[in-house]
């Protein structure tokens, strides 16, 4: 399956709160609760391409948010496949679970634990997506990619790729976006259940 028809079979309304539905088809940012945001959609398109999620992948999405890009990489992994979605702020958690409903048993949403970035017990993935801004590149996240996995992130303002391929990973730049901050642990943020 390729992302045009993932996006076809999974709408963002869904994703969203009630009061930003009416505005589900427009191509921007729209507002979740906790200063967060649902991505624009050609932002997410961009970043699932980079991605190049195949049929039996497991997948690591870091900052679920409304669940939309869990649902995304859902579809695109299949039922073969797996999708682990970490969110850190457990009222937007909630919410993204009972979005993804039973349609996608393939895919399970939790709440991040604010002292580890990513799911280190349950790699490795194939591939890692990160919808937050990161200060530099994520090596616990790098580090918990499979030998040809590939993760794609925000790293200060610039969409990045990384392809890990044996000890050295090769890494390229793809455009200027911008993002939520990452958020890498409980001093980024004082509390560690209502994060940014």
């Amino acid at each position: 399956m390729d992302v045009a028809e993932a996006f076809d079979r999974v709408p963002r309304q869904r994703f969203l709160p009630k009061n930003m539905r009416p505005y589900w088809r427009l191509d921007r940012p729209l507002a979740l609760a906790h200063g967060q945001t649902n991505s624009q959609p050609s932002t997410v398109a961009a970043m699932l391409r980079l991605l190049d999620v195949r049929e039996g992948h497991r997948v690591l999405d870091i900052g679920a948010g409304s669940g939309w890009t869990t649902a995304l990489l859902a579809e695109l992994v299949g039922a073969e496949g797996r999708v682990l979605g970490l969110e850190r702020i457990s009222a937007l958690a909630d919410g993204a679970r009972a979005a993804l409903g039973q349609d996608w048993p393939w895919a399970e949403i939790r709440v991040a634990d604010p002292h580890e970035l990513g799911a280190a017990r349950e790699a490795p993935f194939d591939r890692i997506l990160v919808s937050a801004m990161a200060d530099e590149l994520p090596e616990p996240l790098i580090a918990q990619l499979a030998d040809d996995g590939v993760l794609v992130a925000p790293v200060a303002g610039v969409m990045t790729r990384v392809h890990r391929d044996g000890d050295t990973p090769a890494i390229t730049e793809h455009g200027y976006y911008s993002f939520v901050p990452l958020i890498t642990g409980p001093d980024d943020a004082g509390d560690t259940t209502d994060y940014l």
